[in-house]
């Protein structure tokens, strides 16, 4: 007996369990999950459901496997049904087990593990397959597919180890394929058989635009390539070509496209051609067994969008509860970020007999426009680079609606056409008709949006969390604040900002309890403020080891994997996958010896480019993953030491000549440039710190753009910070003016730390100073000497702690044998945080 009912309540309770018609689904992806969600919006009491998956997950969203890949996501953030809300609606999620049979005779599915349970109606939402083409070698260890986390696990794995990868496939989840294994570190060439990439999406001409921004950051894209046979004994070496090419490869994604899964319907004796054949209702050739998704054919339509899917899963929940409702196929558009990349396509862009284009082209701005018109009807659609109006251009299309007074301005956008010749995207917004779709991950309209906002959504996280638009890939955040401006004008909430969505803290209230609760793990945090997530998210928790670390220094142990890749991999990975090594230079010096070892590891590891930096110091590029570990300990052999350029800490600290060369210098600017840098390197930070002496006003060395910057003049050092250069340039503010050079390195001190203990992790110097004002800074270190003091000494504290190369403890003195000693150089899984 359960201990949450009454005696009657329960036993009212299991004869409505047993009275209700017991929905089975195969299949727990999006398709099925959505279906029942459809149903439980209708009648959440009509039926009692069991779910089978193939996979130990609860349902997530397969549209973002790509950011989970690039780093971008970790799994929790790509949940759509978490295990509470199977709970919550009574649902059997039975998951790890797939089924293998379907017996329509006694209405019963037998599992692999060998479960046997009735069904009154069962619903098959299983998807589809990756198309592996039929080569000799495609059975080899290291050839995957792109289609669930298995396969992103399998990837992740060889990222790890390095290498060369080979995507086949030029559409769309090869592209992805290829961008995250790039972003990975590996070098990455991708096969495509079609002259143009993604050719059911794009035209011609924007998929030369998509292929050239691909090679520029550094993947190969091989078109018109035909795959002979993927080479290799015990596992993968290579892939040829039957123009007798061979590209080598440690790990091949097979990415030539999908089909439906339909072996298990086939075997049941279900009508099956391209998929599995249903009716308007979403019923197969058996009445009681019904499909939706990928898996299934209509009117003679195969759907691999998501779109299909949720209007399918609609007609079908109608069906089950009784309502008038039926499918009546759907017309199609994609809007897609490719590798960061904005495209989008609908209809026909092919053209034909009496269709017109219209073109625009912005070669600097990167946007390509083409919209084809027939007989005064929009028929097709072609955005690269600026797809804010895919949703009005495909509403068009879908309603065939008469554009003859539009002509002139079509290609100019709904802002343009619809605001008078005067762009107002507020009334082109408003303009949208309801059922305009307005987030096509989730399948949720510009209607379902101003509704989620009626019941009282006045935030953006609201307006995800009731209707699940721009949850997902967030292409559609733009539109969605609108509405919520729109809708509510002043009224709209910023609502209280979370660490993530892990918990219902803020930074300061985590950084707080850590102190007074005396925590001292990520574990013990995520446990005693009731984290809703037991590992946390690729957000919180680099902010939590951070403020552990700030808080217990020598104490806690840091924790590798809840850090950003660059930090773990000691350097700056590149877009071709390759990493950049910056030494560090003290001030800006150097020495014969130091660019004598320089340069010996240039031309020892065939770095293709050194450059000055910004900060007065030598970036080596195009350093390979396998390669770190030795150039680290080449580095080190002639003294030198990492210049973090990777880190959350000290960067540089940049000087000019000062009084000891320049006519002009009021101060040894340099001198003290090297005992800040020596001071204060290794010191973890909120963010990236950047400090400078500038030897007189003319400030050489750009110090009031810094975090910390110092300007000599006559009578001493005048001190400023929270500065910074980049898109928002922000001049820094006058902290306090010192006599002396021992002044100046204590006030520096006391300033990193106050920065260090109230700054919110990611939040640079310059708006934490902006949000808690500059009169606060200066009471906590200009005005509270014992404050002051009291700061100092906990900064000195912790650096006694901090100042251990990291280069120097990865090299651990052997990594000339680089082969033989990766397993040490990289310990740490790279999928959870890049």
């Amino acid at each position: 007996m359960s201990p949450l009912l009454s005696p009657d309540r329960e036993t009212a309770a299991m004869i409505d369990h047993v009275e209700r018609l017991h929905l089975v689904v195969i299949g727990n992806g999006m398709a099925g999950c959505r279906a029942v969600e459809e149903l439980l919006a209708r009648d959440a009491r009509r039926y009692r459901v069991t779910i089978f998956g193939a996979e130990r997950h609860v349902n997530y969203n397969r549209i973002m496997l790509s950011p989970v890949l690039a780093g971008e996501k970790s799994f929790d953030d790509i949940v759509i049904n978490d295990a509470d809300w199977y709970r919550a609606n009574d649902i059997a999620l039975i998951a790890g087990d797939p089924v293998t049979a379907i017996d329509r005779a006694s209405r019963t599915v037998m599992s692999r593990g060998g479960r046997v349970v009735h069904y009154d109606k069962l619903l098959i939402a299983t998807g589809s397959d990756p198309f592996i083409i039929p080569v000799p070698g495609a059975a080899l260890p290291g050839v995957v597919g792109f289609r669930d986390m298995s396969d992103v696990d399998a990837m992740l794995a060889a990222a790890e180890r390095g290498g060369d990868a080979v995507v086949i496939g030029g559409g769309l989840l090869g592209l992805e394929a290829a961008h995250g294994l790039s972003l990975r570190g590996m070098k990455v060439t991708v096969l495509h058989l079609m002259p143009t990439l993604m050719e059911r999406q794009l035209d011609e001409a924007a998929g030369w635009l998509l292929k050239s921004a691909l090679e520029a950051r550094g993947q190969t894209i091989l078109t018109g390539a035909d795959t002979a046979e993927i080479i290799g004994a015990d596992a993968v070496e290579g892939v040829r070509l039957k123009d007798g090419r061979v590209i080598p490869a440690q790990l091949v994604v097979m990415a030539a496209g999908i089909r439906p899964n339909t072996a298990l319907a086939r075997e049941a004796g279900l009508a099956v051609d391209r998929g599995i054949k249903v009716d308007d209702h979403l019923v197969t050739s058996d009445p009681d067994v019904l499909a939706v998704g990928e898996c299934v054919e209509h009117d003679g339509q195969v759907y691999g969008l998501v779109a299909p899917l949720w209007e399918m899963c609609r007609a079908l929940a109608d069906g089950l509860v009784g309502q008038p409702s039926g499918y009546r196929g759907s017309v199609t558009s994609t809007k897609l970020k490719v590798s960061g990349i904005d495209v989008f396509s609908a209809g026909d862009f092919a053209g034909g007999d009496g269709a017109e284009d219209i073109v625009l082209r912005d070669a600097s701005r990167g946007v390509y426009k083409r919209v084809v018109v027939r007989d005064d009807r929009l028929v097709g659609a072609v955005l690269y680079g600026d797809t804010a109006d895919g949703a009005w251009y495909f509403d068009l299309l879908r309603k065939q609606e008469d554009i003859a007074g539009l002509r002139d301005v079509l290609i100019f956008g709904q802002a343009f056409a619809q605001g008078g010749g005067q762009a107002d995207p507020r009334a082109a917004v408003a303009a949208l008709p309801d059922d305009t779709e307005i987030c096509g991950c989730n399948g949720v309209s510009k209607g379902q949006v101003i509704a989620c906002i009626g019941n009282g959504a006045a935030s953006l996280d609201a307006v995800r969390a009731g209707c699940k638009a721009s949850a997902s890939c967030g292409s559609c955040t733009t539109l969605v604040g609108q509405l919520l401006d729109l809708t509510l004008g002043e009224a709209v909430e910023a609502g209280p900002k979370t660490m993530c969505k892990c918990t219902s803290f803020g930074h300061d209230d985590v950084r707080r309890e850590i102190v007074a609760q005396e925590m001292r793990s990520i574990p013990e945090v995520m446990h005693k403020l009731h984290w809703s997530t037991p590992d946390g998210c690729s957000s919180c928790r680099p902010a939590l080891n951070y403020y552990l670390l700030c808080a217990l220094p020598g104490d806690y142990r840091d924790d590798q994997q809840s850090r950003f890749v660059n930090e773990r991999m000691h350097a700056n990975i590149q877009k071709d996958g390759t990493y950049s090594v910056v030494p560090r230079m003290w001030g800006g010096i150097t020495t014969p010896g130091e660019l004598r070892a320089i340069a010996d590891v240039v031309e020892k590891y065939n770095a293709p480019m050194v450059k000055v930096t910004g900060g007065q110091r030598l970036d080596i590029f195009g350093i390979r993953k396998e390669d770190l570990p030795a150039v680290w300990a080449d580095l080190n052999a002639a003294g030198m030491v990492s210049g973090h350029a990777y880190g959350k800490a000290l960067r540089t600290v940049k000087t000019c000549v000062g009084a000891e060369w320049c006519r002009f210098g009021t101060q040894d600017s340099t001198g003290l440039g090297v005992k800040l840098e020596r001071g204060f390197w290794g010191s973890w930070m909120p963010h990236k710190f950047k400090m400078a002496v500038s030897g007189c006003p003319r400030n050489c060395a750009e110090a009031t753009i810094k975090d910390f910057g110092v300007i000599c003049v006559d009578s001493g050092y005048e001190l400023h910070v929270g500065g910074n250069g980049g898109i928002h340039i922000r001049a820094t503010d006058l902290l306090v003016k010192v006599a002396t050079e021992t002044e100046a390195i204590h006030y520096a001190a006391a300033f990193v730390q106050l920065y260090r203990e109230e700054a919110r992790y990611l939040e640079r110097t310059a708006p934490w100073i902006e949000r808690v004002g500059l009169a606060h800074v200066k009471d906590r270190i200009v005005e509270d000497a014992a404050g002051r003091d009291a700061l100092a000494a906990r900064f000195w504290h912790a650096q006694t702690f901090s100042q251990d190369d990291p280069w120097a403890e990865r090299a651990v003195g052997k990594a000339r044998e680089q082969h033989a000693h990766m397993a040490a150089f990289n310990p740490i899984r790279v999928e959870e945080i890049a």
